[in-house]
């Protein structure tokens, strides 16, 4: 019963999200009211009302019934944003990698170190790497270990937090190094607990992307070094990048934790314009319990994660596309059950 009725307050946190204007102000308020009442009183109805197709279909594919999913995305041509549980906050995982390597080559921007500068990893050996290793390994591979070393190198999460807030980009917080985290791993379900930790909102992580895409904090090679290594990326292949034709050009970062997965990119639609998009998806299976419970179930959540990141890729691509009236081209998506 918990889990039902918290479905379906995220589903109207969803609504205010993803409709124009009641993000903000009282509008988010109201539709609380307007869906649920101010008196204690079953509601006449939950249904919500979308104003475009992509709206709609979005909606769809992000329904938080099986665990919270966060989306943002904003066309980097015209500004114009779409998204659901767009300012909830999830897990990063992972995707905090893009945050850390962008203050890092801020730092060679301004001539603190340089990216063959050499740092420690942080396990045994004392294996020394140059800076430009530890941060294409970091962001193409996921390397926590490299990722821990650059993180150490620009003074800990503190400083990257600080980078975040000097940005104008809100709802960041990291806590912990890669290290801890994974240690840590698994003590909250991200299905149905929001924790702060080491936690981002989908828009904070989609306006990182697009301020990095502009060049807005880095330097052209900087940005350039940034972008490449997320063009690289290997890890998540079922995610964004089973999507996208080739000719998208996605520059990605993915994450994984206990219950939760996500994929950050950037991509191009047909027309050449560039997409930022944050995809946070928790859940998919009953239980923590049950998920961790066999192996075969655990595969079979991590898929279905991994399907949901997918097919929301799919019609934020097709969506975005050009073509019809509206902007969006619907002739060719195909948005095929989990």
């Amino acid at each position: 019963m918990r889990k039902r009725l918290f479905g379906r307050l995220l589903a109207i946190g969803a609504v205010a999200l993803a409709t124009p204007g009641l993000a903000q102000g009282n509008g988010f308020e109201a539709q609380f009211d307007n869906a649920l009442g101010t008196e204690l009183r079953t509601p006449q109805t939950l249904d919500a009302i979308y104003s475009t197709p992509l709206e709609r279909q979005l909606a769809q594919l992000a329904d938080s019934s099986n665990g919270r999913i966060g989306v943002y995305a904003i066309d980097l041509s015209t500004g114009r944003e779409i998204g659901v549980l767009a300012d909830q906050r999830f897990p990063m995982a992972s995707t905090s990698k893009v945050a850390i390597a962008a203050v890092f080559l801020a730092g060679v921007d301004e001539g603190r170190w340089s990216l063959t500068s050499e740092f420690r990893l942080p396990r045994p050996g004392r294996v020394y790497l140059p800076a430009y290793k530890h941060l294409s390994l970091m962001i193409s591979k996921s390397c926590n270990d490299c990722t821990d070393a650059l993180l150490q190198a620009v003074g800990g999460p503190r400083a990257v937090n600080k980078w975040m807030r000097d940005a104008g980009i809100e709802g960041f917080q990291l806590t912990r190094d890669i290290a801890t985290l994974i240690r840590e791993d698994g003590r909250v379900d991200p299905a149905w607990s929001v924790d702060a930790k080491d936690s981002a909102t989908p828009r904070a992580m989609g306006q990182l992307l697009a301020g990095i895409y502009r060049g807005k904090w880095l330097s052209d090679y900087s940005r350039r070094v940034l972008l490449d290594a997320m063009e690289e990326t290997t890890t998540g292949k079922r995610r964004m990048r089973s999507a996208l034709p080739a000719s998208a050009n996605l520059a990605h970062k993915t994450g994984t934790l206990s219950r939760t997965a996500s994929d950050i990119g950037i991509f191009h639609t047909p027309d050449g314009r560039a997409i930022a998009a944050a995809i946070y998806v928790t859940g998919q299976s009953p239980s923590m319990a049950i998920e961790n419970g066999s192996r075969s179930r655990k595969l079979e959540a991590r898929a279905n994660r991994d399907a949901r990141i997918s097919n929301i890729t799919q019609a934020l691509y097709y969506g975005f596309g050009p073509n019809t009236d509206d902007g969006r081209n619907w002739a060719s998506a195909d948005y095929g059950g989990e």
